[in-house]
């Protein structure tokens, strides 16, 4: 009967045994909380979500398109600005209700389109770094700790090789451009630069590590080569040395010049003539180690052999190992780069430590800060990293030539 007490006493579940109470859910974050208003009942929510279990579960089949915002909307019940400003961080949005749109993306399988937001905004937390082989363990180092920085910060990183080639180098940073890139980490390839004019668009910050570009300005993280040079071939002429060899990278490398300051300086300072067949340049490389130390030992009387690369030092120890040369006996040597198998030859190898790992770090922050804004007015700056100089069973201090 209309108005009837005795229809309105009593519980809910009394009334309506059909109906269930909502349930607590539990959230991914392990708080309890019951449904938002704008879910009927959690067994809705939850059905849903069944739902779209199964349909992902096709989605990975290819059975059914991949998730989209529209998807995410729907399944937690807000509008697809919601989930924008919950995924974009553009404007508040209340902890239960993020919640509920986080889970929903969980259980789509949904992830953002980070290209489409790319195009939306011209801008991306994609950062480009190329450098120039891939093979080199330096180079490999130095990238290690690029990419751990900047993923601290929120970033992803895109690697390319040049191989040394300046046309690949010039048309992978164009291919970056249209990435809508944050930043640039550059080692440049061999040679001439005065094509990064012309690659470069100017509308994100770029770091140059080891190497300085000819002809083009910008913040650089280099080693302190010439010191280190100059340290290590001292060492050699305290021994007694006066026929040291150094066997270096390509003379169009700022790195090799610094190189080769760092030796003649040295030499200079203990009155001993600087003979220019002492010193070998070319590509880093096992033959190309190979082959000067033969030359270096063989025809030019070589008793001592810095090396500025550990590739070219591998294709020394070929040559020496093959010819029975004893070391240091013989031939004294002092190499750059201390990775783990400098400890393990026989005889263990000295080295200059070159902190690859630190430099790619250094270039990341640099790149962080120029993004941030914080030395946007900042004239461009250059960084040296210092080294060190460990000594082991190759070189023999006191061992007089």
């Amino acid at each position: 009967m209309r108005g009837s007490s005795s229809l309105r006493s009593g519980s809910t579940s009394d009334r309506f045994p059909h109906r269930e109470r909502p349930k607590a859910v539990a959230t991914p974050e392990g708080a309890w909380w019951r449904a938002p208003r704008y879910l009927r009942t959690v067994r809705q929510f939850q059905s849903t979500m069944a739902m779209t279990t199964i349909k992902r579960a096709q989605a990975r089949q290819g059975l059914l398109a991949a998730a989209n915002i529209k998807d995410v909307a729907r399944v937690a019940g807000v509008s697809t600005a919601t989930v924008s400003h919950t995924i974009n961080k553009t404007r508040f949005v209340s902890t239960p209700t993020r919640q509920v749109v986080t889970a929903a993306m969980k259980e789509l399988g949904y992830y953002p389109n980070l290209v489409a937001r790319s195009l939306r905004n011209q801008k991306s937390r994609t950062i480009g770094l190329l450098i120039p082989d891939i093979s080199n363990f330096y180079y490999t180092s130095v990238a290690e700790g690029v990419e751990v920085t900047l993923r601290k910060h929120g970033y992803n990183v895109i690697l390319s090789n040049s191989h040394e080639k300046p046309k690949l180098e010039a048309e992978t940073i164009k291919a970056y451009n249209s990435l809508f890139l944050a930043g640039l980490i550059l080692i440049p390839a061999l040679g001439r630069h005065g094509y990064l004019h012309r690659a470069l668009s100017g509308t994100y910050p770029v770091v140059f590590v080891d190497r300085k570009p000819s002809g083009f300005k910008g913040d650089c993280v280099l080693l302190d080569n010439a010191n280190a040079t100059y340290e290590a071939t001292r060492l050699f002429v305290e021994a007694g040395h006066q026929r040291i060899a150094l066997i270096t990278g390509d003379r169009l490398l700022s790195t090799t010049k610094d190189r080769i300051e760092g030796y003649k300086r040295a030499l200079r300072e203990a009155n001993i003539a600087v003979d220019e067949r002492l010193i070998k340049s070319g590509a880093f490389s096992h033959q190309c180690g190979y082959e000067s130390t033969r030359e270096a030992v063989l025809d030019e009387g070589a008793t001592a052999l810095f090396f500025a690369s550990d590739l070219l030092t591998i294709g020394a120890l070929s040559f020496l190992k093959e010819e029975g040369v004893k070391i240091p006996d013989q031939v004294a040597i002092i190499s750059c780069n201390n990775f783990k198998w400098c400890e393990v030859t026989s005889p263990a190898l000295s080295v200059v430590e070159q902190p690859s790992y630190e430099v790619g770090q250094k270039a990341a922050e640099v790149l962080m800060s120029r993004i941030a804004g914080r030395e946007k007015s900042k004239s461009f700056e250059e960084y040296r990293m210092p080294t060190k100089i460990i000594l082991r069973e190759s070189f023999v201090a006191g061992n007089k030539r």
